[in-house]
């Protein structure tokens, strides 16, 4: 992930399920999920916004970009996705799910900048962990996003360099999403970022297990470039924001909105991968941070479902190259300035 020096710093649409489909790559398998998994699974596929909200939108017939093909070429002459040219998943992004009863602890926030909110207390899971560990403590000072949603109070928690210890949570940004909002294209405001280097909610744009074996992703994905792949100087909404980003005019920039071609041969994916391919076609993808793995799914340490169940893997979108993909119309670039007018 992009530093946030940098950058100053990344499920929806779909109904709850009583019963799912476990993909494996040799066969389909039903699964019914009861009881306490029951309420896991549908808390794993349940909306994260309202249906107007940009991220769960159909774009299979939209317009493509005019210069889709020159970008998509750049891109494929820089060298495609980061890892070697493959489209590798990461799947350590954690999200889990607070309610009335989860503790609260004191939340203190390390920055300062006018995009970042703030907080007295911060709901904190028990058992829960953030970004790649299993517990609520950062030992490096890494990226260490912590992701939590409060469905009751209506709102997405997710924090950059998080860190708890001796009773209080760390923070050096927050961003508190309001999940009853449908967002305007300038999202939280223009020039503003969030715990993405775009300005986007993560959480929203993570596919996970329990999305897999129910057969269908009903929101867009959130997709990963390295720096000198990404348009220097400009975003284009939804993005608000961009990291780092050095990459020529022709390249993509921060926001860009990605779909996979119809005409992409499906056979050469598993059944559980064709899952996300096909929510890349119906839905896309945008461009929202900068780093080397392209695609970032949520853990399944919160999930009824195990990716191991589906056969699926960090590799199993491999096939999925960036010749594969069209550019969706960009609108007006905007000038990256860093100066943050946060919207009512």
């Amino acid at each position: 992930m992009t530093n946030r020096n940098a950058l100053v710093f990344s499920v929806v649409g779909l109904g709850l399920i009583a019963g799912g489909l476990l993909f494996r790559s040799n066969g389909v398998k039903a699964a019914k999920h009861e009881g306490k998994q029951g309420s896991v699974a549908a808390a794993s596929v349940a909306p994260y916004f309202p249906p107007g909200a940009i991220w769960n939108q159909d774009i299979s017939h939209a317009a493509v970009d005019p210069n889709s093909d020159k970008i998509i070429a750049t891109l494929d002459k820089l060298g495609g996705w980061g890892a070697r040219g493959k489209m590798q998943v990461d799947w350590s992004l954690r999200v889990m799910q607070a309610n009335a009863s989860t503790p609260r602890v004191p939340f203190h926030l390390g920055g300062g900048e006018a995009d970042t909110d703030n907080a007295a207390t911060f709901p904190l899971p028990p058992g829960g962990g953030i970004e790649g560990l299993t517990d609520y403590h950062c030992p490096n000072g890494g990226d260490c996003h912590l992701l939590v949603a409060d469905r009751p109070e209506g709102k997405l928690y997710e924090v950059y360099q998080a860190n708890y210890a001796n009773g209080t949570l760390y923070g050096n940004f927050l961003t508190i999403w309001d999940l009853n909002r449908v967002y305007p294209p300038s999202g939280r405001g223009d020039q503003c970022s969030s715990s993405d280097a775009a300005g986007f909610p993560i959480a929203a744009l993570l596919f996970n297990a329990d999305e897999l074996a129910a057969g269908s992703i009903n929101h867009a994905i959130r997709f990963i470039l390295p720096n000198d792949r990404i348009r220097a100087h400009v975003f284009v909404h939804p993005a608000t924001h961009a990291g780092g980003p050095s990459g020529p005019g022709s390249a993509p920039p921060y926001g860009a909105h990605f779909r996979l071609k119809a005409s992409f041969d499906m056979d050469q994916l598993t059944p559980a991968a064709q899952v996300v391919a096909r929510a890349m076609q119906k839905y896309g993808m945008f461009l929202a941070d900068g780093g080397n793995m392209a695609l970032t799914a949520q853990s399944d340490a919160d999930t009824v479902t195990k990716y191991e169940d589906l056969g699926f893997d960090t590799h199993s979108l491999f096939p999925l190259k960036v010749t594969d993909f069209e550019v969706l119309d960009l609108g007006k670039p905007i000038p990256l300035t860093y100066k943050c007018v946060r919207n009512p």
